[in-house]
């Protein structure tokens, strides 16, 4: 009955975890959409911004602003976007192997990486192979917070201002849909000369270039440079939101998908055990009833 009993409590066991995987994954699932509408929510105003800088800079293509400008790369500075907490798949590890094979690609190549963490998983394994942190953000929560995330990322952009790095990189998980999440690798700095949207295109590609269809010039208050310095400066912001958004969209969708199938594997494991215990029990009380029978013949 010893063998019984260690069925019945592992039974017990699996059943308490499927009932904590089955309410992650309903947490997941709520989240989610929250997450998938923050998300898309932030995308016209990227698309906005980012029309109206082009237009700008068409109308005024003499002036270069030291965003645009390209250099010899000689050191980088990398961005990594990851998630607080695990349980969610193979998210943070898709994204980390990404990673770690352009630090691999760069260290080859001579240039020099520093590297800021949006996230406790990253910040984890950038510290384990001693890479250059710069600066950090943890415990980001549910909802982005554009001030939290601009403090992390300024010290990356200064140093791209003030000729110490020659381009920023950002790796994040794009959001594809509930069941598929790209791990992207894209240049944040210097900024492609027809704005293109890096998450509407393969990493490190250029996707469609905003070109002006209107006719005339604006009307600036209080200069052209004022409004063009600000509008790029607000581009950057609105790119680093977009892919923190879009990393918390994914984490939520790969934790619903992971518990999910966690749940589904411990019903399995429960149905599996419970045909044992019934063929153990049902052993154990046929060997009883042979010693009743036996004992009572020998009487």
């Amino acid at each position: 009955m010893a063998g019984i009993k260690e069925i019945r409590t592992k039974i017990k066991s699996v059943q308490n975890t499927r009932k904590i995987t089955k309410a992650m994954e309903m947490v997941a699932a709520s989240k989610m959409r929250k997450a998938q509408d923050r998300m898309r929510a932030g995308r016209p105003y990227a698309t906005k911004v980012r029309e109206i800088a082009a237009h700008l800079m068409q109308a005024h293509p003499d002036y270069s602003h030291p965003y645009m400008q390209e250099r010899p790369v000689r050191a980088v500075g990398i961005v990594v976007v990851s998630t607080d907490k695990g349980l969610c798949g193979g998210l943070n590890t898709n994204i980390m192997r990404l990673v770690l094979a352009r630090l691999k690609e760069f260290e080859q190549q001579g240039i020099k990486v520093q590297a800021t963490a949006l996230g406790n998983k990253g910040l984890g394994t950038l510290t384990r192979i001693g890479a250059n942190l710069v600066s950090q953000e943890t415990q980001l929560g549910d909802k982005p917070n554009l001030e939290r995330l601009i403090g992390a990322i300024k010290v990356q952009i200064d140093d791209f201002v003030d000729g110490k790095i020659d381009a920023i990189y950002l790796a994040t998980n794009r959001f594809v849909n509930t069941m598929k999440q790209d791990p992207s690798f894209i240049r944040l700095l210097p900024l492609p000369s027809g704005l293109a949207d890096p998450f509407q295109s393969a990493p490190e590609e250029s996707g469609e270039v905003v070109k002006s269809t209107y006719g005339w010039d604006y009307i600036y208050e209080p200069d052209s440079k004022t409004v063009i310095d600000d509008l790029l400066m607000r581009y950057v912001e609105g790119l680093v939101y977009q892919a923190v958004a879009e990393n918390m969209a994914s984490e939520q969708s790969a934790r619903m998908v992971a518990m999910k199938a966690a749940s589904d594997n411990a019903k399995k494991v429960i149905g599996d055990l419970q045909l044992v215990y019934n063929k153990t029990r049902q052993a154990a009380i046929t060997k009883e009833i042979s010693e009743i029978v036996g004992g009572a013949a020998a009487v």
